[in-house]
């Protein structure tokens, strides 16, 4: 007598009623809701190291850690060759000159006065050097 090897799989499907399915999605959905409740209120009490300042002498982004690099000058408009759109002039002529961007102060309110800027230097190609500039203090 020969025994057959081969056995047909016994079908074992368990179903999930669509009430189940259901309670599950409510169930995950009631939890990551108050999770992310819970966090956007915990984390919105921690200060800010970003801060914005606007003030008669100062206005940007106190990020020292961003903006670590500083320059002081007086401000003029016009970059060099597409880099930058402001510069500032400095004692030593225009070899000595910072080309500036900026995307937190609008820089074309400063242009004329002696100002000291503080932001994070960038490679360039035509520039000596090229700053996004995130904080402007007004010194004269």
């Amino acid at each position: 007598m020969k025994q057959n090897l081969i056995k047909p799989l016994e079908k074992n499907e368990k179903k999930i009623s669509l009430t189940s399915f259901t309670l599950f999605l409510l169930i995950v959905v009631f939890f990551g809701g108050s999770l992310g409740l819970f966090l956007g209120r915990r984390l919105s009490s921690f200060p800010l190291t970003n801060k914005k300042i606007e003030t008669k002498n100062k206005e940007g982004v106190a990020d020292k850690k961003t903006f670590r690099d500083q320059a002081e000058g007086v401000l003029k408009e016009g970059g060099i060759d597409g880099e930058g759109s402001f510069h500032l002039e400095r004692p030593g002529g225009p070899s000595q000159n910072v080309y500036l961007t900026s995307s937190t102060v609008d820089l074309s309110k400063y242009v004329g006065k002696k100002v000291r800027v503080y932001g994070e230097t960038f490679a360039a190609e035509k520039a000596g050097w090229l700053m996004d500039v995130g904080l402007v203090e007004i010194i004269q």
